[in-house]
């Protein structure tokens, strides 16, 4: 179970409740490069029944080189409020997701282009200054382990976890582990894949919701508001539409069909903006990753479940393990 509450008196109730019967709490905190969300989480996420209690969104207070101290700053006022408006619950540990590339284990922010930081110590400062065990993670590597353990992949073992938006990030897990890489697996919107000229390029320049929408105008003048236009515009037979559609199928289609036959995905979870094109999507997609493979088992399609807290699962997922509740 997946609740989320306003912060009010009514929420403030319903936390403490939920503590109560659930046992301690954890504060997640999921960082974004405009802006950072926050929540209470409880449950038993062994179970499943993970309760997401007075969700806050807030801007990333964004500093140029000092953007991690900014951060984690705001991040201990926050934790302060949470406080003082839930007395009577006990804050186990706090998870923090953030984005850019990740060392996990040494709890540093390595590099983040748009955020500004680079080997920030984040796990480190925020302990001290919070005194509690501190969680740490990259923000879609941690949304894809809250869809395999809690949402759209759970019972899975071999998964791809792709979130379409604006760009391309991703999750991979193999054997029922999620892939790390050192901080630098998932990064599919990079990979090379075929362009439509023949030379290589990034899947993300041709397979996002923001390359459709970009694409599209530049080869017809016409400014749409966004992806999904394109693709009512290619179902109503806009030849140039229709163009940059495959294209991104194609271009979406050769990097699944890859970690099919390198990593035998079995499952493929699709999310962010670009996923709620729905049979749009999903079924040229299939038959196009079907055409490329030859022996290998086709994986199955399903829909991102956790929706836009899914990083924030994620980050209390990492806090709860920390906490002794995983």
């Amino acid at each position: 179970m997946n609740t989320l509450t306003d912060p009010s008196a009514a929420s403030h109730h319903e936390a403490n409740s939920s503590a109560a019967k659930h046992g301690n709490a954890v504060l997640a905190f999921d960082v974004g490069g405009t802006d950072m969300k926050s929540g209470i989480v409880v449950g038993d996420v062994n179970s499943g029944a993970i309760e997401v209690l007075d969700v806050r969104r807030h801007p990333t207070p964004l500093d140029g080189a000092r953007s991690g101290e900014s951060v984690c700053a705001r991040i201990v006022e926050l934790t302060q409020e949470y406080r003082a408006a839930y007395p009577q619950l006990v804050i186990d540990a706090v998870g923090v997701t953030v984005p850019g590339i990740v060392d996990e284990e040494a709890g540093i922010g390595v590099f983040s282009a748009n955020l500004g930081w680079k080997d920030f110590p984040f796990t480190a400062t925020l302990t001290q200054a919070l005194g509690l065990p501190v969680g740490f993670g990259h923000d879609v590597s941690m949304a894809g382990e809250a869809e395999f353990r809690l949402g759209a992949a759970v019972g899975k073992k071999d998964v791809l976890i792709l979130v379409i938006g604006t760009g391309i990030a991703g999750a991979v897990l193999c054997d029922g582990h999620r892939v790390a890489g050192g901080g630098y697996a998932g990064e599919i919107g990079h990979a090379l894949v075929p362009g439509p000229e023949g030379a290589p390029v990034i899947l993300e320049s041709l397979g996002s919701a923001g390359a459709v929408a970009r694409r599209y105008t530049q080869a017809t003048g016409s400014v749409v508001s966004g992806a999904r236009d394109v693709v009512a515009l290619a179902a109503e037979g806009d030849a140039a539409a229709v163009a940059v559609w495959k294209d991104a199928i194609d271009a979406l289609a050769f990097s699944i069909s890859q970690c099919v036959s390198i990593l035998g995905t079995e499952t493929v979870v699709l999310g962010g903006g670009l996923s709620m094109a729905g049979p749009a999507l999903f079924e040229p997609l299939a038959a196009r990753v079907d055409e490329l493979l030859t022996f290998h088992r086709r994986p199955e399609y399903v829909h991102a479940a956790l929706g836009e807290n899914a990083g924030l699962i994620g980050s209390a997922l990492k806090a709860r393990s920390l906490a002794g509740g995983a």
